[in-house]
């Protein structure tokens, strides 16, 4: 039953022939076994060809076919010869014009449909069998004739308006479809960028402070061995950390593998800047850390985006400030927000390294900081301090800007 309804599918023509002939068949077996009431049988023949054409025909063509099958019951009418068997062609021609033809088709073939019972009763008044009927049997028997006409051209128009509400249907599946991939999108490449940022921030200050204490321990080697164990196990440390950050970050890029329960750690927040200060002290800086205000529970967000900043400004103030620079860390809470100042008294980075991101492709960091403030509806200030060194200042709100 499937293949023969995918078949009707496939070849619409070729099901349309069959029943054309099927029509003309039935229609010259009436007519010539029983003839005609008016004109004569071999016209009436030659019409039954004609409307079996418009039904072999009609979804290839349908305007044409509605026209042609209005021209052949006007043939009729100028032969005199009268409705038969054949006419039948004319219901299907009304609804396949009303279904799949143009608009002006299926006007044509309200039209026709309304008028088709009258004029047929005016050319053929004894059509009815009904002589010195009443004006009002008259006109029930053209009522009576005109609802299949009508019922055949509102079928398909109402097959026409199915046929495009489910076309609607689907195109709103497939924009919906394609905005959510569009989304989908989106996500990925703001989640690519996220995981850059934090990759950025945890490589570039644990690998600055590696380096720092490797040079630092080839330097006292053989001088001051234990100065030299302590920058090495500063290293391992720092190294273990890097590493424990690296894999939290890549973690969330893995589908379908095992997780160790140990593999992931929380965000840093605010309470682990004082670590973090420390760290750097290890490694060398001279860092000042005051907290003004009353310390208090901040959005995550607002955390890790506030430790971002201090961990990347006192990265810039190893890679840029020289060996003599000191710095001095900030935290003031506020009613509505917390407010970061990081400065360093050392030769500070070049104009291009914060401008802009530079020509040089550099400036990574910075750029990266004002993307996590610009995130949690913040601001922040960068650039060169009054009388030498570098100056960041944040001011993170605890709601999103509107």
């Amino acid at each position: 039953m499937q293949r023969l309804y995918d078949f009707i599918r496939r070849h619409p023509t070729a099901v349309d022939t069959l029943w054309a002939v099927f029509l003309l068949g039935i229609s010259g077996m009436s007519l010539v076994s029983g003839g005609v009431s008016h004109g004569s049988t071999p016209m009436a023949l030659l019409v039954a060809v004609g409307l079996s054409a418009v039904v072999a025909l009609r979804r290839r063509a349908p305007e044409k076919m509605v026209v042609l099958a209005a021209g052949l019951g006007l043939a009729q009418l100028a032969l005199d010869v009268s409705p038969n068997v054949s006419d039948f062609a004319l219901l299907v021609a009304s609804y396949t014009a009303a279904a799949i033809g143009e608009r002006w088709a299926s006007r044509f073939a309200l039209v026709g449909s309304l008028l088709a019972a009258v004029i047929a009763m005016v050319r053929w008044p004894d059509y009815s069998d009904a002589e010195g009927s009443s004006p009002g049997q008259t006109v029930f028997f053209v009522v009576v004739m005109t609802v299949p006409f009508l019922l055949a051209w509102v079928l398909g128009d109402s097959m026409r308006t199915r046929r495009a509400y489910f076309a609607q249907l689907e195109e709103r599946a497939a924009r919906l479809e394609k905005e959510r991939e569009a989304q989908a999108k989106v996500a990925v490449a703001a989640e690519r960028a996220r995981i850059a940022r934090e990759l950025h921030d945890v490589v570039a200050h644990n690998v600055s402070v590696m380096v720092v204490q490797a040079d630092g321990a080839a330097y006292v080697m053989e001088s001051a061995p234990d100065q030299a164990k302590i920058a090495l196990e500063t290293i391992s440390m720092t190294g273990r950390q890097a590493l424990a950050e690296m894999r939290r970050l890549l973690g969330v890029l893995r589908t379908g593998e095992h997780r160790e329960a140990g593999e992931y750690v929380p965000q840093p927040d605010v309470e682990q800047i004082e670590e973090l200060v420390e760290q750097v002290r290890t490694a060398g800086l001279t860092v000042d850390f005051k907290i003004e205000g009353t310390p208090r529970p901040l959005p995550s967000g607002v955390e890790l985006t506030a430790y971002r900043i201090v961990q990347e400004a006192l990265t810039n103030t190893r890679k840029h400030g020289g060996p003599e620079a000191g710095a001095s860390v900030r935290l003031v809470y506020f009613d509505d927000g917390l407010g970061l100042l990081v400065e360093d008294d050392g030769r500070g980075a070049a104009h291009e390294m914060y401008e802009d991101g530079g020509a040089d492709g550099q400036g990574h960091g910075l750029i990266g900081m004002r993307e996590r403030v610009g995130m949690v509806g913040g601001t922040l200030d960068a650039g060169p301090r009054p009388g030498g060194g570098f100056r960041i200042s944040a001011l993170l709100p605890l709601k999103p800007a509107q």
